[in-house]
């Protein structure tokens, strides 16, 4: 059987090594979709990933598979997303440091004629930080591609206590689900 081509609708470096490290061969098609969608986090993050399927699906020609992602933290019904600055990077870290949150990804994949979504949550418990802590977290970088501010792959690992859920789902592409569908949607291929 040949093998169906595989696209994921996402620049990000995080979900690209994510799908290397399941052996997936891909190519990448950044979706360029519009974020500006409302509502409940775990609609809000299917509903985003379902655009950049689609607008990436609009793009191409032929038959692909596309996997489409979103990732949000919230923290009190507050939605914390990517900051612009070190002040709003500190602003969000301050505002995790010691207390728990959530991380919903959103998954969509798109395939001849089927459309599978889901969400995968995940509360994260951060340790308490004092400023020190959280002004050379910013220095490194890391907080400012990444919701909430902050990436629990890197050196943002060390402000988080535990997590309760999916650790994949925190790191924006949860991998046992995604798998699962995959398997499921392409079930006669060589693809897995």
């Amino acid at each position: 059987m040949v093998k169906p081509r595989i696209i994921l609708a996402s620049a990000s470096p995080r979900r690209q090594q994510l799908l290397k490290q399941i052996g997936l061969d891909f190519e990448v098609i950044e979706s360029c979709a519009p974020e500006d969608i409302g509502g409940a986090c775990a609609a809000r993050v299917e509903a985003l990933a379902l655009r950049k399927a689609r607008a990436v699906r609009a793009k191409i020609g032929g038959e692909a598979v596309i996997i489409a992602a979103d990732t949000l933290v919230s923290i009190d019904g507050r939605v914390l997303e990517k900051p612009a600055c070190a002040n709003e990077a500190y602003e969000m870290l301050k505002t995790l440091q010691g207390r728990k949150h959530t991380v919903f990804t959103g998954v969509a994949i798109l395939a001849t004629g089927r459309e599978v979504g889901f969400v995968e949550a995940a509360d994260v418990y951060f340790r308490p930080l004092n400023d020190a802590e959280i002004a050379a977290y910013i220095k490194t970088g890391e907080p400012f591609d990444k919701a909430g501010a902050y990436g629990i792959q890197g050196h943002g690992a060390t402000l988080v206590s535990r997590i309760e859920g999916d650790f994949y789902a925190v790191m924006g592409l949860p991998l046992a689900r995604l798998w699962v569908a995959l398997k499921e949607i392409i079930a006669k291929t060589e693809i897995l």
